[in-house]
């Protein structure tokens, strides 16, 4: 059986009622006590809309977190960072087929850094920073407006709205950074020389410098020429004639360059790949024409000065003849 408990008492429970009932009211008293007074004009007042959020990650009109946002900021990055890039349309390249053309790139412009490491220079290995990669192509024109067309003001303000901090009667200035709602409407509605390039699926080979000598050696592998760029022979590189090596570069395309913010054609793209020396020689031709000009100048100069004295002095000597002629035959009078 179980236990028999005995009900409480009516004075007992009198008496826990009162208990109860006096801790809520003082409850309900230090709740209204501790409850601060707040005026009509703050609980209107609003926060800057940047006070949330971290100073490393303002604000943005495309959300940071999705993929399309990061590979953006990534393209913009590269667009700014790299002075030579080459364009190519590339049509389901297998990764076998990546794997050996990548291969074979990189065993050619090891080639070039240690020539040139051979011949004394010291820019280091140039072919170390030369990569190939696949793009997303609408995002990739995204990013190329935003580097060419908008450029915000690098004057900050001296209060950081992003700091919580701030005063929220501060100023909140534009935001400016490559995710803004500015940079996006700034460049809403513009086209670039390049775009027109830009259609279908596009690879890019990025190098760190402008080197002629790599380009070359990079042009010999994705895009040979016979007599100009010619591709290595299969007894010096017998890896380069490899059935899945041959079969990606058949499904590259060469379109254009972007080189120094200029857009180059294929043509324009071979003639920077010929150029001899490199950059040095290409600095050698400019010095020689500098030269030449200045030299053809100054003979120039000089042969309009030899004519001038030689006509002065032919009028003065004849003037002088005359003078002489015309005195000694007068009449001497008596």
């Amino acid at each position: 059986m179980p236990p028999r408990i005995s009900p409480p008492s009516k004075a007992i429970t009198s008496i826990l009622r009162c208990k109860r009932s006096s801790s809520l009211r003082l409850r309900q008293y230090a709740t209204i006590v501790a409850a601060p007074q707040v005026s009509y004009a703050q609980l209107n007042r609003t926060a800057p809309p940047t006070a949330k959020f971290p100073k490393t990650q303002p604000p943005s009109y495309k959300p940071p977190e999705f993929r399309k946002s990061q590979l953006l900021r990534q393209y913009a990055s590269l667009l700014r960072s790299t002075p030579l890039m080459l364009v190519f349309q590339h049509n389901n390249l297998k990764s076998v087929e990546w794997t050996g053309i990548r291969r074979e790139l990189n065993k050619a412009l090891r080639k070039v850094d240690e020539t040139r490491a051979k011949a004394g220079h010291v820019e280091g290995n140039v072919g170390e920073g030369v990569k190939i990669q696949i793009i997303q192509t609408g995002i990739f024109i995204s990013a190329l407006k935003i580097v060419e067309f908008y450029k915000p003001e690098t004057n900050k303000s001296p209060s950081d709205p992003t700091d919580p901090a701030s005063p929220s009667s501060a100023t909140v200035p534009e935001l400016t950074h490559t995710l803004s709602e500015a940079a996006h409407q700034a460049t809403m509605k513009k086209t670039h020389a390049l775009m027109p390039l830009l259609v279908g699926p596009l690879a890019v080979l990025t190098f760190p410098t402008v080197s002629p000598q790599h380009l070359k050696a990079a042009l010999s592998i994705l895009s040979p020429i016979p007599g100009q760029f010619p591709a290595p022979s299969r007894k010096a590189n017998p890896g380069y004639h490899d059935l899945p090596v041959q079969t990606g570069l058949q499904k590259l395309l060469l379109l254009g360059a972007r080189v120094e913010g200029q857009v180059f054609d294929i043509e324009g793209t071979k003639w920077v790949g010929s150029i001899e020396g490199g950059v040095d020689g290409l600095r050698g031709q400019l010095v020689n024409m500098l030269q030449s000009l200045g030299a053809g100048l100054t003979s120039t100069l000089e042969g309009s000065a030899k004519s001038l004295y030689f006509t002065v002095e032919g009028r003065r000597t004849m003037l002088e003849d005359e003078a002489k002629g015309g005195s000694g035959g007068a009449p001497k009078e008596s």
